[in-house]
């Protein structure tokens, strides 16, 4: 079946297949409904985790106790509650945003061996993610961005963007524009429509089908 995105928690993954890179996408728990991301190099069989949100003994058997690498997108509580024990039984190598590490590993026990931001790479096999920081969110929210050679470009967003808006600033007016400019400037900007990005919680979407509604979302201020 072709590849929609649409997970339940706890249901099954959904896989998409690209000529280098499968994606599998995992939602963890019912209550923050989280999405967590496996990357497999087809080239090599590396692995790579964006956000071991929840669920560790479900994330496991998904990466058949292999990982390489582990990608947490930013420093909340519901995206890293498996990480310490990700960490411990795979040995994997972890990388997080420069701002919010030392908060991620405050929270989880967990150092951050990797600390990224904007145009760092962080590869799984022959496989090359760039790093975009994207503050408003938290201070060190980063996306990840596969360009695949043979197809368009696949974007990790965390919580920073959303079907339907970016993601939360708690009410916070300087949060929210600096969020919302950075989004635009740095996502909407440079790539084309038919990128399509993965959020941290909820369904997929392009940034053709959400760019017209920039303008809007800025005028409601969330």
């Amino acid at each position: 079946m072709a590849y929609t995105g649409d997970v339940t928690p706890r249901g099954l993954a959904d896989v998409r297949e690209l000529e280098h890179l499968t994606i599998t996408k995992y939602a963890v728990d019912p209550e923050m409904a989280n999405n967590c991301y496996l990357l497999l190099c087809r080239d090599t069989g590396e692995q790579l985790l964006v956000d071991a949100a929840d669920g560790a003994e479900s994330l496991i058997q998904l990466c058949d106790g292999t990982l390489e690498t582990i990608v947490t997108t930013h420093q909340h509580w519901d995206h890293h509650r498996a990480l310490a024990e990700l960490v411990e039984i795979t040995g994997a190598t972890t990388v997080a945003g420069a701002p919010d590490a030392d908060a991620i590993t405050e929270q989880t026990g967990v150092p951050i061996d990797r600390t990224v931001g904007d145009g760092d790479t962080v590869s799984v096999g022959s496989c090359e993610l760039r790093v975009i920081s994207i503050a408003g969110h938290t201070p060190g929210s980063i996306c990840l961005l596969y360009d695949d050679p043979a197809g368009h470009p696949h974007l990790f967003t965390g919580d920073s963007l959303f079907p339907g808006g970016v993601g939360a600033t708690f009410g916070n007016d300087e949060a929210f524009r600096q969020l919302i400019d950075e989004v635009e400037t740095k996502l909407f900007g440079p790539l084309p429509d038919d990128t399509w990005f993965y959020p941290g919680h909820g369904g997929d979407s392009t940034l053709g089908a959400e760019r017209p509604h920039l303008a809007e979302w800025r005028a409601r201020g969330w």
